[in-house]
């Protein structure tokens, strides 16, 4: 269900691909990040995507305006996951709240693989 933004002129509906793309590029400009991460069907190998498809990295659920964002990531080797995190997160809400104007509720970072 995409996102709606509503006032006295009308609607605004944004499509669910639109925040996927807009978070995955925000997460993208992070240092230590390497790349958005998609697990193939039942083998469970992660894949690196490429900048194309950064969409597939990113799940976002919309609940009462307020959004949840799932992103899936691949990390530098020998840098702290931890801060690595910290700045996706404040990056991807940020610019979410800015471009959107909706409000961002979490993002969870889940770190798929480390990359040398």
């Amino acid at each position: 269900m995409p996102a709606k933004i509503s006032n006295e002129l009308g609607n605004i509906y944004i499509s669910e691909d639109l925040l996927a793309n807009i978070a995955g590029l925000a997460a993208m400009e992070c240092y230590g990040l390497v790349g958005m991460a998609s697990k193939r069907g039942k083998d469970g190998i992660v894949e690196l995507l490429k900048r194309e498809h950064l969409s597939k990295g990113v799940k976002v659920v919309e609940n009462n305006g307020r959004l949840t964002i799932d992103l899936f990531v691949i990390i530098e080797f020998g840098i702290k996951i931890s801060v690595v995190a910290d700045n996706i997160i404040d990056k991807v809400k940020y610019s979410l709240e800015h471009l959107t104007g909706l409000k961002v509720e979490k993002v969870n970072v889940n770190v798929e693989s480390v990359r040398v």
